[in-house]
């Protein structure tokens, strides 16, 4: 929705293909945007002969429409249901109807990050980003990837900022409120693990970190919210780790999905976020954590060392190393950034924005796409994108723009 609204704003007309979670005021009512509601209801309690006919339902629409539309480029925001059809197949398909495709890849190969990739992964993933004619990353790192394990061009390669999630609602909720509403008292010193629950992201390490923090600084208290993702041993693991420490009645789980509207009372409640990650390029919820004016503590993965100004927005510490986390925690509840909270939250919040503002990212895609027709005037582009609600917050999912 944020890439939306600003090439809204940029006065660009485009289709928006999506679902009945898609649906918004500024989508609906907007005579810029032609929306397409191809996907319809997507409630995750749907049996499974539901699941499959929605799903084959999108696909016979999606390959109608792509036929019939009259927009000449098509924008990947994120593949769909059948990652494999959608790298292949669909793409051969939309090149051959002439278009010319834009894609957005948010990671680079997550097979690669999470431990499990293959051969196939590779192939799949070498076709689709070789079918592309511009692919927009966050980080040089990303750039770098593409490069060097998938022998993309350098000049097919565009680098966006990482926007700001402008879907998560920011009431006028206070940080007290929302500490009542967890039950934690105002004098306590709360650490945030949010997201999804995953190996790559080393929550074995912050727990492990908190337990020392927790000896020198009684008022020291860590939430864990999220959703196992794939990975159900690996939290049971730290479930019961957690269980078996003295210090177990200080660590808040909430292991669940955390929806948009609750999103707010975590990073309101909290003192600092923790991306304690062992291997990632870049991470949404560093970002959500900006848009809450909240400081972050984060490992030297990826690009996370170059998003963060050290004392200023959070710290950096070495990945993989309990030790080295435990010692930034206790040095943040000593710094200035943790004594001037109130007003370094309206700092943060003031950096981030212009940072990593929409305008920015609408202001790099259009002139992509305007190379890609070789235009001097700029036609409309076809936007598709599913909502898809994860833990640790929202995120665009899979989008196809055009």
């Amino acid at each position: 929705l944020g890439l939306a609204t600003a090439l809204l704003a940029a006065g660009v007309n485009f289709d928006f293909i999506g679902g009945d979670e898609s649906e918004s005021p500024e989508l609906l009512q907007s005579p810029q945007v032609n929306f397409l509601n191809l996907r319809g209801e997507q409630s995750a309690g749907a049996n499974l002969l539901q699941k499959i006919w929605r799903v084959l339902r999108y696909y016979f629409r999606l390959l109608g429409y792509a036929a019939a539309a009259k927009p000449k480029i098509f924008h990947i925001l994120w593949n769909n249901k059948f990652e494999l059809f959608d790298r292949t197949l669909l793409m051969v398909y939309y090149k051959w109807l002439g278009k010319k495709i834009a894609l957005t890849a948010h990671n680079v190969n997550i097979g690669k990050r999470d431990g499990c990739d293959s051969f196939l992964n590779r192939v799949s993933l070498k076709i689709q980003y070789r079918l592309c004619d511009r692919i927009f990353v966050h980080t040089v790192k990303m750039k770098d990837e593409l490069v060097s394990d998938f022998g993309i061009s350098d000049d097919k390669i565009v680098l966006i900022p990482f926007g700001l999630n402008n879907a998560v609602p920011d009431t006028d909720l206070t940080g007290a409120k929302a500490r009542r509403r967890l039950g934690l008292r105002e004098n306590k010193k709360i650490i945030l693990f949010f997201g999804g629950i995953a190996p790559y992201k080393g929550l074995e390490f912050l727990t492990e970190a908190f337990s020392e923090a927790a000896k020198s600084d009684p008022l020291v208290r860590l939430i864990i919210a999220g959703a196992p993702k794939g990975s159900k041993n690996y939290w049971e693991h730290i479930r019961q780790k957690i269980a078996r420490s003295r210090w177990h009645d200080y660590i808040i789980q909430k292991i669940e999905y955390i929806s948009d509207t609750e999103t707010e009372m975590y990073f309101k409640a909290a003192d600092v976020l923790i991306l304690p990650y062992n291997h990632i390029f870049q991470s949404g919820v560093l970002f959500l954590a900006y848009s809450f004016g909240l400081p972050v503590i984060a490992t030297d993965v990826g690009s996370l060392r170059d998003e963060i100004v050290e004392g200023k927005t959070g710290l950096v510490v070495e990945p993989k190393n309990a030790a080295a986390l435990a010692g930034a925690i206790q040095n943040y509840f000593k710094s200035d950034l943790y004594h001037q909270l109130e007003a370094r939250r309206r700092e943060i919040r003031d950096f981030a924005n212009e940072k990593y503002s929409w305008s920015k990212v609408a202001a790099i895609t259009t002139a992509t796409y305007s190379e890609l027709l070789h235009e001097e005037e700029f036609p409309s582009p076809l936007l598709e994108a599913e909502k898809k609600h994860e833990a640790f917050g929202l995120h665009s999912h899979p989008g196809l723009q055009r």
